[in-house]
């Protein structure tokens, strides 16, 4: 699961890295501590233009999917992950698969490693989950592997009314593996710089272009490190959050 990451690249540099076409209309804050219902930024390639292009955007969209059939849009409070291995079928993420696909820029994401069965501490307490950060090693940003959708509330009448409509998304995940699964079983599922052109693609067959993007990762890809306890709080925010602390 992902459930909390970083983000605090600013809109200019995301443009460049992804070669987006079309800005954001709303510019969010450098962010430590994102958490589910947040608003969060998203790559995506849009409706194609008079000859068949579809550029590139950065919007701004809100975590935890929401289905367009949806009745409620609370529906996307627990759609904030999509496994890899049923991604496909399931009714909720398999349309937006085909042809709704989106990368979520990111510095990395929180991980909470359980501990060691049977510790307690000096008072006789089982020791709380201690947070740790991972992130690319090379000091790179990370593109997560995302889906996007569209939800239309039907109590505004004018569907040209923006406010009609609600962009959502949801991360993709899969098996953690090497020393990201010493730390928890799932992680989300990376797109590297020379995959993001066919993942955004949605001429492109999306089972497929997600069948590329499983292979395990390099050796040493992650780094990995514990941080402060304070990012257990979504109410607490700051560059600290993301700096390594000193176990025992």
């Amino acid at each position: 699961m992902c459930g909390r990451y970083a983000a605090s690249r600013e809109p200019a540099a995301l443009v460049e890295e992804f070669d987006v076409e079309v800005p954001p209309k709303e510019e969010l804050p450098p962010r430590y501590n994102i958490a589910p219902t947040n608003s969060v930024y998203v790559v995506r390639d849009g409706k194609p233009d008079e000859a068949g292009h579809h550029p590139r955007r950065l919007d701004v969209a809100r975590w935890g999917l929401v289905p367009s059939w949806a009745k409620d849009p609370a529906i996307g409070n627990k759609m904030i992950n999509a496994r890899a291995e049923t991604v496909a079928e399931k009714p909720s993420y398999k349309r937006a698969l085909a042809s709704r696909r989106c990368l979520l820029p990111a510095d990395g994401f929180y991980e909470w490693q359980a501990p060691p069965e049977g510790a307690l501490t000096p008072a006789g307490k089982k020791p709380p989950k201690q947070p740790f950060f991972l992130h690319p090693a090379d000091g790179t940003g990370l593109a997560m592997a995302g889906l996007y959708e569209w939800w239309r509330d039907k109590e505004i009448e004018d569907p040209e009314d923006p406010a009609a409509w609600l962009l959502s998304t949801t991360i993709i995940t899969t098996a953690a593996k090497d020393n990201v699964g010493q730390i928890h079983d799932r992680m989300p599922l990376a797109v590297l710089p020379e995959q993001r052109a066919a993942w955004l693609d949605p001429e492109a067959p999306g089972a497929d272009v997600l069948a590329e993007l499983l292979a395990p990762s390099n050796p040493g890809f992650w780094d990995i490190y514990p941080v402060s306890t304070e990012v257990n709080s979504v109410r607490n925010q700051g560059p600290q959050l993301v700096q390594p602390v000193s176990l025992g």
